[in-house]
């Protein structure tokens, strides 16, 4: 752990720790329950359970006795100590922090009936639906023992399946189709058609990738609808330019025109000035889009290109971001750039954030293997603790220092080298790159000095599961992008489970993880480095990086040069000391820039649940007939008299409702126009942020009158039978598809003068 989370942890730490004893001295006390628990037949386990008052400690003492039993009972796996003390700490609303293999799931499954035997009802969050479904059919028997109805969803479930699922007392899901189920319900026209339940409880697994990696990840609701796709002559004149009609921050986030490309840009396009009021907030937008999907964006990094289309890469997890795209016309320009079909964009409809949805629950918790890191993220943001649950087997394994080279090239000789030697030993290897390029590049050196490895990344993520299983296989070479949430554990010996074959391994000392430069931040490092030694197990790892990585080039940009002595390129203490201070400054900047995010989404988050609560008032009650019988008596009485008033009320509500629809989707297309456009705010030494929130909040304030007035010139003008309203037929038309965008903002970028600054915070 680096000096930042150490400092951190022992900042926090105190109420921690004493919160922790308690937690020990509740589940000592617990096993004077266990011949209680034990005697229990199968029959009486629920009803004893029903019987607790969990929230009282000798209840709690109690529950834990029976997770104790039920867990040996019903899944073949009495939960060691520590997993009790990880789920009695969710239950206190804390994210804990349990190393990889230390039993996780069984934890949160503990902790889920806890909150269960409430009354409470409880989502356990996961980030894909493989892991959601998995953890669900493996937790069930315990579920069933304490009688406790569990369901799983997962992207083909049907309306009906999800309600099913939501009905039980404990659901699994992926936070995107979880999410999705909020925003789907804004497309329901009546109370039987609503799929999410009101939040209640939630537990987060993987807690840091979804509630800080993840967090500013808008799931958008995209109808059918499509948008204006940018004018390809500006990828073409874009996709020509030169190096010195463009320049880079030096933190990689923002790409702009310099003045001679400006110039260059604006003859092109016929002689236009892009800086005037009829182009800055179009034309010069969607050239700022095609500069960075050109000179930004990287094939085989952010994006691979696969079956004729472009798919987004999730760099959090190293895979295939499925059903997502880019926004404002990136995807567009990504395909134009690659020589494919253009696709259109689509209208939003509505749109949260990762973050927004999770704090949409009243109680709160969390596990994953790398919490203390993120602490200050989950204090700031959801306001949560962290408790750290030591491992039930001491880590033995032994992490190597550093080794920092001063060129990338010496950088891949020394890890090539280091490889082949440890693989002559016959000792398993992981190995863990940033992305799909390195991957492949890192597997084509290793061959050639006839190294035989096996790549996992974005491209081949269909065979995960299989490449995991026989990592830890004698003699067995893994090149994998982000290991994190992969949801697979590396058995030494392979995947068949042979003692000997596994003796073998811990022989040769178990798995050896080498990362190939450090990330971002270090709890992606350390999630790398707890694939060996699991569970006591022996292991090592070590990290090679260089000067010319990514890490220390975007941030610090003006460092000074450092040289090395030796013939290999190998630095000393200095090296290693940059390495470090690049990833403070890395780290910095992300809380930054996800605190400037924060406060950009807030005001549009609380629209968002306004419009909610306006909406739901439509669909379950007769406010929609109320509002407009009062506006429009004589309609109304000129329609009563033949129409049934049922029927009147359900035509009121889906006119109303499509309106507030219409409206608010007009809203969240005004809101991406001053995205996109606010910085240029600061240019006239205004604040963005400011200048954001009073421009949106002025429009917000129409939206609920706008809609009834449209309302009512529907519902005056519009053809009403028995039958109802056919809004279709009177060019009203309701968005149907779906699909999910990955969004880059490039207005809450730190820029280069904020990057130096936070460099200078952290020498």
């Amino acid at each position: 752990m680096g000096k930042f989370s150490n400092a951190m942890w022992r900042m926090l730490g105190a109420q921690a720790t004493r919160n922790q004893s308690k937690s020990v001295e509740l589940i000592e006390a617990s096993a004077e329950h266990d011949e209680w628990a034990k005697g229990l037949s199968d029959e009486e386990f629920a009803e004893a359970a029903a019987e607790l008052d969990v929230t009282t400690e000798g209840g709690r003492a109690k529950f834990l006795a029976l997770a104790r039993e039920g867990g040996a009972r019903a899944l073949d796996m009495t939960p060691f100590d520590v997993q009790l003390q990880g789920a009695v700490r969710m239950l206190e609303g804390d994210v804990v922090e349990m190393a990889t293999g230390e039993g996780k799931t069984l934890a949160g499954a503990i902790a889920a009936i806890g909150f269960a035997l409430t009354g409470r009802s409880v989502h356990v969050i996961s980030v894909n639906d493989y892991l959601a479904n998995r953890d669900a059919t493996w937790m069930k028997p315990l579920y069933d023992l304490f009688g406790i109805e569990v369901g799983a969803l997962s992207e083909k479930s049907t309306r009906e399946e999800r309600q099913e699922a939501y009905g039980c007392a404990v659901t699994y899901g992926s936070v995107n189709e979880i999410g999705f189920d909020v925003l789907r319900d804004h497309l329901a026209l009546a109370a039987e058609e609503l799929v999410a339940p009101t939040p209640d409880v939630a537990i987060v697994d993987e807690a840091d990738s979804v509630l800080v990696d993840e967090a500013l990840v808008p799931l958008i609701l995209a109808g059918s609808t499509p948008a204006a796709i940018p004018n390809s002559a500006i990828f073409d004149v874009v996709a020509r330019l030169k190096s010195k009609h463009y320049e880079v921050d030096p933190d990689g986030r923002n790409v702009h025109l310099t003045d001679e490309g400006a110039h260059l840009v604006e003859r092109t396009l016929g002689g236009i000035n892009l800086y005037s009021d009829e182009h800055v907030g179009t034309t010069l937008v969607h050239v700022n889009v095609a500069l960075y999907a050109y000179y930004l964006l990287e094939r085989d990094v952010d994006y691979i290109v696969r079956d004729g289309g472009v798919h987004l890469i999730n760099a959090s997890r190293g895979r295939v971001a499925r059903l997502q795209r880019w926004p404002d016309g990136v995807q567009a320009a990504v395909e134009f750039k690659e020589g494919l079909e253009l696709t259109e964009a689509g209208e939003v409809i509505d749109t949260i954030t990762v973050q927004a949805l999770i704090r949409r629950y009243p109680t709160l918790a969390g596990m994953t293997g790398t919490a203390i890191a993120a602490g200050e993220q989950f204090r700031q943001f959801y306001d949560l603790g962290v408790s750290q649950v030591p491992p039930n087997t001491p880590n033995i394994r032994e992490d190597e220092p550093d080794r920092v080279y001063d060129t990338k090239a010496n950088k891949v000789e020394a890890v090539v080298s280091y490889v082949a030697e440890v693989h002559e030993t016959g000792q398993p290897i992981l190995i863990g790159t940033h992305d799909v390029a390195q991957s492949e590049e890192l597997a084509y050196f290793l061959e050639r000095a006839g190294v035989q490895a096996v790549v996992l990344n974005a491209k081949n993520d269909a065979e995960e599961a299989a490449i995991i299983a026989e990592a830890g296989r004698k003699g067995a070479v893994t090149v994998s992008t982000q290991m994190a949430g992969r949801g697979t554990d590396i058995r030494l010996g392979g995947s068949a489970g042979d003692e000997e074959a596994r003796d073998e391994v811990l022989e040769l000392g178990g798995l050896c993880v080498v990362g190939t430069g450090r990330y971002d931040t270090e709890r992606l490092d350390n999630q790398l480095r707890g694939r060996a030694g699991r569970q006591g197990d022996p292991g090592r790892s070590v990290f090679f990086s260089s000067l010319e990585d990514p890490l220390v080039t975007k941030n610090l940009p003006h460092m000074r040069e450092i040289t090395s002595t030796e013939p290999d390129g190998l630095l000393g203490q200095k090296g290693v000391e940059t390495v470090e201070h690049a990833q403070r400054v890395a780290e910095a900047a992300m809380l930054t820039l996800h605190s400037n995010t924060w406060n950009f989404n807030k005001q549009v988050n609380e629209q968002r649940e306004a419009i909610v609560r306006r909406r739901m008032t439509i669909l379950k009650t007769d406010e929609a007939a109320s509002e407009l019988k009062a506006l429009e008596s004589e309609r109304w009485e000129e329609l009563a008299e033949k129409i049934d008033d049922e029927v009147l009320v359900d035509v009121a509500r889906e006119i109303v409702l499509y309106h507030l629809d219409r409206a608010w989707a007009d809203h969240l297309a005004y809101v991406a126009d001053v995205q996109a456009s606010i910085h240029l705010r600061a240019l006239g030494q205004q604040s963005p942020l400011e200048e954001f929130h009073k421009l949106i909040f002025a429009e917000f304030t129409k939206i609920v009158e706008e809609a009834m007035t449209a309302a009512r010139e529907t519902f005056t003008t519009v053809t009403i039978t028995e039958d109802g309203v056919d809004l279709a037929d009177a060019d009203l038309h309701r968005s149907t598809m779906t699909w999910t965008y990955l969004v880059h903002q490039n207005q809450f970028s730190s820029g280069s003068q904020a990057m130096q600054g936070i460099a200078g915070i952290f020498r």
